[in-house]
């Protein structure tokens, strides 16, 4: 009998400085901060522990802020926490290029991280420049041959595009110089504009690439990354044989996941909830013995159905159909296919190419 399987995020929240585009929560990387996030998630490991009974964790997540800035030890002492783990757990910590020494990486690989995630973001100086990273091009080329050096065998990095004043010739470069990278994975993301970001609030002084240039941008990452053996899995996922990761892939199947921290979500048992999004108060409710959750959300059927397939399609593979579909919803999936932005095999739907690039508009006639 298959044991069922789950996953863990743990969210770390500090940061030595908020990006201009950043939605997520952060605190400044102060020491009381990291006293106080230990004691919360200790205190809700405690009250969450029971859930994972009878489950197989198969991935953690240490998300941000900045993870790596919470120290090895600290991490360590939460993945050794951590019951349940299967022997090959995918263990990944995110870092910044500019705390990015050799000895981080050995730290954290002594403690039992075999992922890292880094935020490179871009390697020409000036789209660093803009989005107002502390990092330079050489620290980031730095970090990477740290992590390789330190034995990390599973090196994950972030690009953007679609910047403020960012031309095809800088995109280029950056580009080009990833076939003499150590890395197994890549996550390419197009800059959002997110409400309640610095970007947001000057967004009419920012000059952005025109939806030609934006495309043109896709197509040349799309050429590059295929060419080095990165195999797009996932519309913003690429990875070597073997290096999809484990984690993002639960999200987007729904395997059973829980959030830890402040900010974090869940998705258990068909219910979706998140923790309150404040240190302090996320930490208080706990030592009060209350719940630290402030939201919670379970989609009733045919919502839940609906929102289901439009998150699997994310997968280039595609999802499963039930032997059944509501009205509703094959009446979606008829136009979709009609528009040719999905098309069925069998019982197996997936996006096409124009679907590729229409997700949202797929995303939102099934939702």
């Amino acid at each position: 009998m298959m044991i069922p399987q789950a996953s863990l995020y743990f969210h770390i929240p500090f940061c030595t400085k908020k990006c201009p585009y950043c939605h997520f929560y952060v605190v400044p990387n102060q020491l009381r901060f990291h006293e106080i996030l230990k004691e919360g998630l200790a205190l809700e490991w405690i009250r969450q522990q029971p859930l994972l009974d009878g489950k197989q964790i198969i991935s953690l997540y240490f998300g941000g802020g900045t993870p790596s800035l919470f120290g090895a030890v600290a991490i360590g002492e939460i993945i050794k926490r951590c019951t349940h783990l299967a022997d090959d757990c995918e263990i990944t910590v995110e870092v910044n290029p500019e705390e990015a020494s050799e000895q981080l990486f050995s730290d954290l690989k002594q403690v039992g991280v075999n992922r890292i995630s880094l935020g490179v973001q871009s390697l020409d100086d000036r789209s660093l420049m803009t989005l107002e990273r502390q990092h330079t091009a050489t620290k980031a080329l730095e970090a990477l041959r740290n992590a390789e050096k330190a034995g990390i065998r599973n090196l994950s990095i972030d690009l953007m595009y679609d910047l403020p004043d960012q031309t095809e010739a800088s995109w280029r470069y950056t580009l080009d110089q990833l076939a003499d990278l150590p890395i197994h994975h890549l996550s390419l993301y197009n800059l959002t504009i997110e409400p309640h970001t610095s970007f947001h609030k000057r967004k009419n002084l920012l000059s952005f690439p025109t939806p030609e240039q934006s495309l043109r941008f896709l197509h040349l990452a799309l050429e590059s990354l295929e060419k080095i053996g990165l195999v797009r899995y996932e519309i913003s996922a690429f990875a070597k044989p073997g290096f999809a990761s484990r984690h993002n892939l639960g999200y987007w199947t729904f395997r059973p996941f829980l959030g830890f921290g402040p900010s974090a979500f869940s998705y258990w048992e068909k219910e979706r909830f998140r923790n309150i999004p404040h240190l302090q108060r996320y930490t208080r409710a706990l030592k009060q013995g209350e719940s630290p959750i402030d939201f919670r959300e379970k989609l009733s059927y045919p919502a839940s159905l609906r929102e289901e397939l439009a998150v699997r399609l994310r997968v280039l593979s595609g999802c499963p159909l039930p032997p059944s579909l509501p009205p509703d919803t094959a009446k979606a999936l008829d136009s979709l296919i009609e528009q040719k932005l999905i098309v069925q095999t069998g019982q197996n739907i997936r996006l096409t190419e124009r679907g590729l690039l229409f997700y949202d508009t797929v995303a939102s006639e099934l939702i």
